[in-house]
């Protein structure tokens, strides 16, 4: 599984870059952050302990469902199923529809921070 390269930097920086590649004006490099927060208390939030473990979860015991990740973790399907849509808008986890079900998928549990 691979390492995400996550990034800290101002809302104003990362707006200024967004627009700069948009225009062409600038190309990110292969190894630069693709997810960005604007401080570590946000980056804190997502990446809490709590939320690694649940990672680490759905890695290991691979569940079908959230209701079996549920099950495993002892969480509020509720609970849970907001933490999922939170990580996946991130691009942490992937929530695959599978038959009547959405399956997590952990797309990493290993996370580089670079702070701009």
């Amino acid at each position: 599984m691979k390492s995400i390269v996550i990034g800290i930097m101002s809302q104003e920086k990362i707006r200024e870059r967004i627009y700069a590649i948009a225009k062409g004006e600038y190309k990110p490099k292969l190894n630069e952050p693709k997810i960005w927060f604007t401080s570590m208390k946000s980056l804190a939030e997502v990446l809490s302990d709590d939320n690694r473990a649940l990672l680490h979860v759905i890695k290991d015991a691979q569940p079908e469902s959230i209701s079996s990740l549920a099950q495993m973790t002892g969480r509020k399907p509720s609970n849970l199923s907001r933490t999922l849509k939170t990580l996946s808008n991130y691009g942490i986890v992937e929530m695959r529809r599978e038959k009547n079900f959405v399956r997590p998928i952990a797309n990493a549990t290993d996370f580089q921070i670079m702070a701009a």
